[in-house]
């Protein structure tokens, strides 16, 4: 069965309509994503904290699955990868990502967005398969539709003065 994106889309912006509290907002959204996506292990978010003396870390945000990593290096693995980058990554086998955290062991393939709010990076949506070669173009391109909305959800809650 093939996920129809923008009836995903269409139900993440339902959910997210009018309700400017984020972890509500990323937790109904990592459900519906989870749901709505065959042979999937893991999705949820991940937000960026900006740190000088530390570094730019991605902390662990409302998501679907096995318990995940807490904290992730911006520039390392997939997720801090594509915030480094500022671009998706779409991994057909994590084991040939240089540098792959393995959070859950389970794991094959994966594909990570950057998620962006006033013009920065926000954080990551990542979505986890067992599956080899699970994701493709048209996957990204749909879930870039999902993308768009948990931005403007995620823009909402930021400036919600």
């Amino acid at each position: 069965m093939m996920t129809n994106y923008e009836i995903l889309a269409a139900s993440v912006r339902a959910l997210t309509d009018g309700e400017n509290d984020l972890i509500a907002n990323l937790s109904n959204v990592s459900a519906a994503i989870f749901e709505s996506l065959e042979d999937v292990n893991w999705a949820g978010f991940y937000a960026l904290r900006r740190d000088t003396l530390r570094g730019d870390t991605l902390v662990l945000h409302p998501f679907q699955g096995k318990p995940a990593c807490i904290r992730i290096p911006v520039g390392k693995g997939v997720c801090g990868t594509a915030v480094a980058l500022d671009k998706a990554q779409l991994v057909p086998d994590v084991h040939d990502f240089p540098g792959h955290i393995a959070c859950d062991s389970a794991s094959n393939s994966e594909i990570v967005i950057p998620l962006h709010a006033n013009g920065e990076i926000v954080g990551v949506l990542d979505i986890d398969s067992p599956t080899v070669g699970r994701f493709t173009e048209e996957d990204l391109n749909g879930l870039m539709l999902s993308a768009e909305a948990i931005e403007l959800a995620w823009e909402r809650s930021l400036n919600k003065n």
